[in-house]
């Protein structure tokens, strides 16, 4: 059996520059019916675009008026976590918001794994299905954006980390390393020195960053029992990681959680086992939401506008559907509300 064969490259606007000896913006001129370039260099663009079997995005089209246009946005993740996970309703409300102000649709996907979801783009790239894509969840090890790059497919991803260089990628990223050394500083100074960090995904590049990060303040500050546990982001596993430290013969005297939904989990589990909040265990969530101040006491969370995350995430995708440079751009890092969950350790 023949082996597949990898779905052919769409030329672009350098392709044409690159043949017919011209810049680009000549070229968009050009195609555009711009005035700038002379009716020379326009039919020169012209035939080479013709002969290269250039054809032009619908996004381009949307934005110019002239049609409507598609971004893609896919979700590797266990279905049964995110009817729940308020971040990501918020994030896609931002983004809808933008795309919709552009006539842009969205077309959504949930994908069983990183391989399910490279499949995904190379479907919608080979149908003209999108002309653009929004890429979450980032990996340690990820080999969307390198494919990305390789279909010459606009895209950019949200919550990556500031060494990730692709050229036809955005990122959009929160500083995670800032955020866990402020909930640190404010759990140490309520005496806290056994901190458990029950975290998402172990795959996730934003989960390697929060353990990363509270390791190293651990260590700066010489604490010797700080860990990081992994889950699935489920409640079921929260509440199995809370019961199983604060069974332990050492339990920890604060958790921080990854998510609102482990975090209301693991109150529930505590109290199962006899463990008060704050007076035995404070608790804090790595995300706010109305669940953290529906529960008694009031979780303790970090705060961003998930919202605005979207939108900003939107805007530089359609920067990027526009012939805009790839770009790195930074979001408010998330700050601590301290509310009813946390106070002095019981050990202090």
């Amino acid at each position: 059996m023949s082996a597949r064969r990898s779905p052919a490259r769409r030329p672009t606007m350098k392709d044409i520059a690159r043949r017919a000896g011209v810049s680009e913006s000549a070229v968009s001129f050009a195609l555009n019916g711009r005035p700038g370039v002379s009716e020379t260099t326009r039919e020169r663009v012209r035939r080479v675009a013709e002969d290269l079997g250039w054809r032009p995005s619908t996004a381009a089209r949307a934005l110019s008026g002239e049609g409507a246009a598609t971004v893609g946005f896919v979700l590797a993740r266990p279905a049964d976590t995110l009817g729940v996970d308020s971040f990501f309703l918020q994030l896609v409300s931002g983004i809808q918001e933008v795309l919709a102000e552009r006539h842009l649709g969205l077309l959504f996907q949930i994908a069983a794994d990183t391989a399910d979801e490279c499949a995904v783009y190379r479907r919608w790239w080979a149908e003209h299905r999108v002309d653009g894509v929004l890429v979450v969840d980032p990996r340690t090890e990820d080999p969307r954006p390198g494919l990305l790059d390789e279909l010459g497919l606009p895209a950019v991803v949200i919550g990556g980390a500031t060494d990730e260089r692709h050229p036809g990628l955005s990122t959009v990223w929160a500083d995670d390393a800032e955020a866990m050394a402020a909930l640190v500083d404010e759990l140490c100074a309520l005496g806290h020195r056994r901190i458990t960090h029950i975290a998402g995904l172990p795959e996730l590049a934003h989960t390697e960053r929060r353990v990363r990060a509270l390791r190293a303040e651990a260590g700066r500050r010489g604490l010797t029992e700080v860990r990081s546990l992994t889950t699935d982001y489920s409640d079921a596993e929260g509440a199995a990681v809370t019961r199983r430290v604060l069974e332990s013969a050492a339990p920890p005297t604060a958790i921080v959680y990854d998510n609102d939904v482990m975090a209301v989990a693991g109150v529930a589990a505590a109290a199962g086992l006899g463990f008060s909040v704050p007076g035995d265990l404070s608790v804090v969530s790595w995300e706010d939401s109305a669940l953290c101040r529906m529960l008694r006491p009031l979780l303790s969370a970090l705060s961003r506008d998930s919202v605005e995350f979207g939108r900003t995430a939107a805007r530089e995708l359609t920067a990027l559907l526009d012939g805009g440079p790839a770009r790195t751009v930074r979001v408010p890092v998330p700050r601590l509300i301290v509310r009813g969950s946390t106070g002095v350790a019981r050990d202090a």
